[in-house]
């Protein structure tokens, strides 16, 4: 690639969201983000890395309220003390998903990142979905979860992410206009779905490097 490119990868539970952004992440030579975000998090804020794994992708409800008493403390760490742990752990990372951003090239799981970055003109932003009996294949066989319990599962991490997605952003979690591309990764495949967001980013890299005429 010749220009700077941000991904953020929103993905349904047992789509395999993560492994496309990994191998994503892999074959285009530019960093990956998931997990690796609560280290940078804990590393920098001093919080314990239990805490974010506990909060993480998990909402509050008075967030919104502190903010519009005061705005200013959506850019830095001044004035949090006193806000509930769980929009301490999202400020924290939201200013983390900006410096990467600021830092380079990269792929981004979850966290809001494509509303946290929304006004870059660099960022793309994929939804990875699939159906509910191909996620259920996926973490009974890949997860080694229980059929019984399978579905039930997902079914509550994708409303917590949907709460957390809705509440911090203002919009929709899952809804087609808020990315470039949306995949049904049950129907493509893991590795085709890499593909498709590799010739979209690439093809996109080409046209916006090409001199003006």
């Amino acid at each position: 690639m010749t220009n700077n490119i941000i991904i953020t990868i929103s993905r349904q539970y047992g789509s395999g969201g993560r492994l496309i952004g990994e191998k994503l992440a892999g074959k285009l030579g530019i960093p990956f983000y998931d997990k690796e975000l609560i280290t940078m998090a804990a590393e920098q804020s001093g919080f314990s890395r239990e805490i974010f794994e506990r909060m993480d992708e998990r909402a509050s409800s008075s967030l919104l309220y502190t903010l519009s008493l005061n705005p200013g403390m959506a850019g830095g760490m001044t004035g949090m003390m006193d806000l509930p742990l769980n929009d301490k752990v999202f400020l924290i990372q939201n200013n983390i998903i900006k410096q990467l951003a600021d830092k380079g090239s990269c792929v981004i799981v979850g966290r809001c990142a494509d509303y946290i970055l929304k006004d870059r003109s660099d960022c793309v932003n994929v939804f990875i979905c699939s159906d509910m009996a191909d996620r259920i294949k996926r973490i009974t066989e890949v997860y080694g979860m229980s059929l019984t319990n399978a579905e039930r599962e997902i079914q509550k991490y994708d409303k917590r992410r949907a709460n957390y997605y809705n509440f911090y952003t203002h919009t929709k979690w899952g809804i087609a206009t808020n990315y470039d591309l949306c995949l049904n990764s049950g129907i493509i495949g893991i590795d085709a779905s890499v593909e498709v967001i590799r010739a979209y980013v690439e093809g996109r890299d080409r046209f916006e490097g090409r001199p003006a005429r």
